[in-house]
């Protein structure tokens, strides 16, 4: 009886696919992890962990190479193989660069409202960008392009909190806490991140319960977002007709990869606050950073108020989710501000937030 095996060639292409990705692991360093001192919250050190210095300059390059071993070693993946994600800019642009390095074709689904320099990215790396009118297209968009073209939907939203293995093996969370044995207070009292797929915040809290750590973890979540009603309710159908304008953050709908009970404390961020914090954060740290990064300060600095009160010393760690050079022509353009309703608002919270840090 004769058996069927799988072509030669196949999994000979499949060999080398992992061996390119392993190997553009290994000529990557990891990411810096940067204190941000603050007078205002003396006993109460912050630290950034600078996701903005990986290869496609986000933490989503993480995320990225996660997925499509994942995808690889599941057998989705073959030699020719077109790769479809929903993305709101970020992760896109990191699966067109690990596609290019395996000669695949790429499509990224997004919303049209995604910003230039996102879209010129995924094309510099050989991708091709598909827009819809409404974030909640993309799900059923990218199934039917895959479907049309024999490709494989990498769909990150339903993989991201399983294709990263959570107990260490070089995940984000196993990073920083190599990176934070010498410092004052080497396990934070916080972790604090936003979510998108819900990804990091599931591979960081299951990493601290894994290894017994006292850290306890903070998701802040942008507005037009449902994840903080979500945490709240309980409400899984919970949706939010109106798109998050802060990219890579919050979502209309609650995606499978985000895991409610391993969140100890959520925060409903204004966005007007979250870009405030942006700008001022680009101050201290002199190199712009982007919307979700400053949504990530605005927690920080509500958990280091809920400590100073307590009278707790302790250390917090956020991330710098990507560069703020992305967001020129709308984050940091007044112009662009004022067109949603929002630049008196930034301007005002950046004063007070100013004002609160000085003193």
């Amino acid at each position: 009886m004769k058996m069927n095996q799988k072509p030669k060639n196949n999994e000979q292409w499949v060999v080398g696919a992992i061996e390119k990705i392993e190997a553009d692991y290994q000529r990557s360093a990891d990411t810096h992890l940067i204190t941000l001192e603050l007078p205002a919250f003396e006993g109460i050190d912050i630290y950034f962990k600078d996701e903005s210095t990986h290869p496609t300059g986000s933490l989503k390059h993480r995320l990225a190479r996660s997925l499509f071993l994942y995808a690889l070693c599941n057998g989705w993946i073959k030699e020719n193989t077109p790769i479809i994600e929903a993305s709101s800019g970020s992760t896109a642009v990191s699966e067109a660069y690990f596609a290019r390095l395996l000669g695949l074709p790429f499509i990224a689904v997004m919303p049209a409202t995604t910003s230039t320099d996102k879209i010129q990215a995924i094309e510099f790396y050989g991708g091709r960008c598909h827009f819809v009118d409404h974030p909640s297209e993309v799900y059923a968009v990218s199934g039917q392009i895959a479907s049309d073209t024999g490709g494989h939907f990498m769909d990150q939203f339903t993989f991201a909190e399983r294709a990263t293995d959570w107990r260490g093996n070089n995940n984000i969370a196993e990073s920083i806490f190599l990176q934070m044995r010498r410092e004052p207070h080497p396990i934070p009292s916080w972790i604090v991140v936003g979510a998108g797929t819900g990804g990091t915040s599931a591979t960081i809290g299951r990493y601290v319960r894994y290894e017994r750590y006292s850290s306890k973890l903070c998701v802040v979540d942008p507005e037009n977002s449902v994840f903080y009603d979500y945490w709240k309710s309980g409400d899984a159908a919970a949706s939010c007709p109106t798109a998050s304008r802060v990219e890579g953050i919050g979502r209309p709908r609650v995606e499978p990869s985000f895991i409610p009970s391993i969140v100890d404390y959520m925060i409903n961020v204004p966005d007007c606050s979250g870009f405030a914090a942006m700008r001022v954060l680009s101050r201290k740290l002199n190199r712009r950073v982007g919307g979700s990064t400053g949504t990530n300060f605005c927690g920080v600095l509500e958990l280091a108020e809920n400590m100073r009160r307590q009278g707790e010393t302790g250390s917090i760690v956020t991330l710098i989710c990507d560069s703020g050079e992305r967001y020129l022509n709308t984050y940091y353009n007044d112009e662009w501000l004022r067109e949603k309703g929002l630049l008196e608002r930034v301007m005002s919270e950046m004063d007070l937030l100013e004002d609160k840090l000085n003193h």
